[in-house]
C-alpha cells in the first residue's frame, strides 16, 4: 500500500511540472471526469493552498468508465477523499499570487513570541560555525551579538569547531603601518584596522600562535601581540636583556591556556616571555653542544610544533630547536636538499616540520617542498610546483620569500618585472595563485613586504 502511495505521489509531481510548463490542455481533449487533484490540508492559521493538475486518458481500454478525484491531504497520515465525478479542478493561481502567498506564510512563521524562546546555547553553537567573514557582518546587528566575543560559553562553542584554513597577515611596501589579511578559502583580501599598534614606529609580524600575531618594531626593541580579527592588543613588558642586533622570534601555545614568545640572537642571547606570568625570563644558557654563533637565517620564520620552536641556521646548515616546556636547546645538522642558497623557509603542517625552497637547474627554476624525516634526520621531497607554472621563471633570476608557513604556505616569487604570490596547502597538496592586494577604493596593486600565517580565532585574547 505504501509503495502504491509513493508511486502516486511521484506521478502527481511529474504531472504538475508538465502542466506548469505547457499549460492546461483544452477541455475538448480531456474528458471532464478524468482528473487528479493534490490539495494541502489547512494547518492552524495557514491559508489553504490547492495545487491542481490533470492528465489525459492514455489507456482508456484499461480504465473504468468513470474516474474520481482524489485529494491527498498533507500531514502525518494520508487521507483519501472521494469527490463527485466530473467536478473541474480549481482555477490555477497566477505566479505572483502564489509567491505572495508563500512569502506571507513564511513571514508568518517568524513570530517574535516563538523565536524569543530559542535556546541560547543552540544560538551560540550556530554562530560559532559561521565563516569568519560572515560572523563579523553579524556583529553589527545588535550589541548582544557583538558581545559574544567576550562570552565564556561562546568560547567553549568555538573550541569545539574544527579549525579553518589559516589566514595570512601581511605588510605592504606602500602601507607599512596598516596590514592586510588574506583568506585562502575565499581568495579574498581584507583590510582591517588595528589602532592599538604604534603609528610612529614600523612594526612587522614575526610569529604567530593560536590566533595571535606577534609584532616587533624595526628597531628590535619592543614586542606587541594582537588578534587581527578582534583587535585584542597587548604591549609586552620591556626585555631585561638589551640586544640591538637582529633576532629570530618564535611563538607557541602552552598547556596553561597561555602563550610563550621566544627570541634569540646570533651570539646565543635569548629570553622567553610567559603570558601567564606576564614577564620575560631566561631559564639558562645555551649548552656548549649548540655551536655559536648561531648564524640564523632571518629570511625564514621560526615554526612551532608540540611546544618546540624550530629556528633555521645557515652555518652549519640545519635547525636549532628549543623546547619551551622543558627549557632545553638542541640542534640538527641537516644539509639543504637543493644545494646551498638563501631561499629556504621552514614550515609546519600537522606537527610535521617541512621545508620549502627554490631549485635551479639549467636555467629552470622550480619550488620544491620537503618533509623532515625524524628517523633518518633527512629531508624527503614530497611535492613541487606544477611544471606549467615553473615555465614562467625559465631563464630568470628568481627570489623567494615565505609569507606564511602554518599548514598553508604563501610564497612571494620575484624576478625582474615579475611578482607572483602563490599558496600551497600542505594537507591537500594544492597550489593556487593569489589575487593582487588592492586597498579599498584603490586601483594600484600593493607589493607584499612581509607576513605571517595565523589561525583565525574569534576568542584568542592577547
Amino acid at each position: 500500500m505504501m509503495e502504491a502511495v509513493a508511486m502516486l505521489r511521484q506521478l502527481i509531481g511529474q504531472l504538475q511540472v508538465v502542466l506548469e510548463h505547457y499549460g492546461s490542455p483544452p477541455p475538448s481533449a480531456v474528458p471532464s471526469n478524468y482528473f487528479i487533484q493534490f490539495e494541502a490540508q489547512p494547518q492552524q492559521q495557514q491559508q489553504q493552498q490547492t495545487l491542481g493538475c490533470c492528465f489525459p486518458n492514455l489507456e482508456s481500454s484499461s480504465l473504468q468508465d468513470s474516474c474520481y478525484n482524489i485529494i491527498m491531504t498533507a500531514g502525518k497520515s494520508e487521507n483519501l477523499k472521494m469527490l463527485e465525478p466530473g467536478k473541474p479542478p480549481p482555477a490555477k493561481k497566477a505566479r505572483k499570487d502564489r509567491s505572495r502567498g508563500k512569502s506571507a506564510a513564511s513571514s508568518g512563521n517568524m513570530e517574535p513570541h516563538i523565536w524569543k524562546e530559542f535556546p541560547e546555547d543552540l544560538f551560540e553553537a550556530v554562530i560559532a560555525r559561521l565563516p569568519i567573514a560572515t560572523f563579523f557582518r553579524f556583529r553589527s546587528v545588535c550589541r548582544k551579538w557583538n558581545l559574544l566575543l567576550t562570552s565564556q560559553s561562546f568560547s567553549q562553542q568555538c573550541a569545539q569547531v574544527k579549525q579553518a584554513q589559516p589566514w595570512f597577515y601581511a605588510i605592504t611596501h606602500e602601507n607599512v603601518n596598516t596590514g592586510a589579511m588574506y583568506d585562502p578559502s575565499l581568495k579574498k583580501w581584507h583590510h582591517p584596522a588595528c589602532p592599538a599598534l604604534p603609528t610612529k614606529l614600523i612594526v612587522l609580524p614575526v610569529a604567530s600562535a593560536g590566533g595571535l600575531v606577534c609584532f616587533l618594531d624595526i628597531g628590535h626593541r619592543n614586542f606587541y601581540v594582537c588578534n587581527p580579527l578582534t583587535r585584542s592588543f597587548k604591549e609586552l613588558p620591556a626585555r631585561s636583556v638589551k640586544v640591538w642586533s637582529r633576532v629570530a622570534v618564535g611563538m607557541t601555545l602552552d598547556r596553561k591556556s597561555g602563550y610563550k614568545v621566544v627570541w634569540v640572537g646570533s651570539e646565543g642571547e635569548y629570553e622567553v616571555y610567559d603570558s601567564t606570568r606576564d614577564s620575560w625570563a631566561r631559564p639558562g644558557p645555551i649548552p656548549p653542544s649548540v655551536k655559536l654563533p648561531l648564524a640564523l637565517n632571518f629570511r625564514s620564520q621560526a615554526v612551532s610544533a608540540d611546544g618546540t620552536v624550530y629556528f633555521m641556521r645557515s652555518e652549519p646548515e640545519g635547525v636549532v630547536t628549543y623546547d619551551t616546556e622543558r627549557g632545553v636547546w638542541g640542534q640538527w645538522a641537516i644539509p639543504w636538499p637543493g644545494g646551498r642558497g638563501r631561499d629556504y623557509a621552514l614550515a609546519e603542517a600537522g606537527g610535521r616540520v617541512m621545508l620549502a625552497g627554490l631549485v635551479t637547474r639549467n636555467a629552470a627554476t622550480c619550488v620544491c617542498v620537503w618533509e623532515l624525516q625524524r628517523m633518518t634526520v633527512l629531508w624527503k621531497e614530497v611535492d613541487r610546483m606544477p611544471n606549467v607554472w615553473c615555465l614562467e621563471f625559465y631563464g630568470k633570476h628568481v627570489r623567494m620569500t615565505c609569507l606564511g608557513n602554518k599548514g598553508v604556505l604563501m610564497l612571494s616569487l620575484r624576478a625582474r618585472q615579475m611578482n607572483r604570490l602563490v599558496t600551497y596547502d600542505m594537507r591537500t597538496r594544492e597550489w593556487a595563485k593569489v589575487p593582487g592586494c588592492v586597498v579599498p577604493r584603490g586601483r594600484k596593486r600593493q607589493w607584499i613586504a612581509c607576513g605571517t600565517a595565523f589561525d583565525p580565532c574569534l576568542t584568542a585574547r592577547a
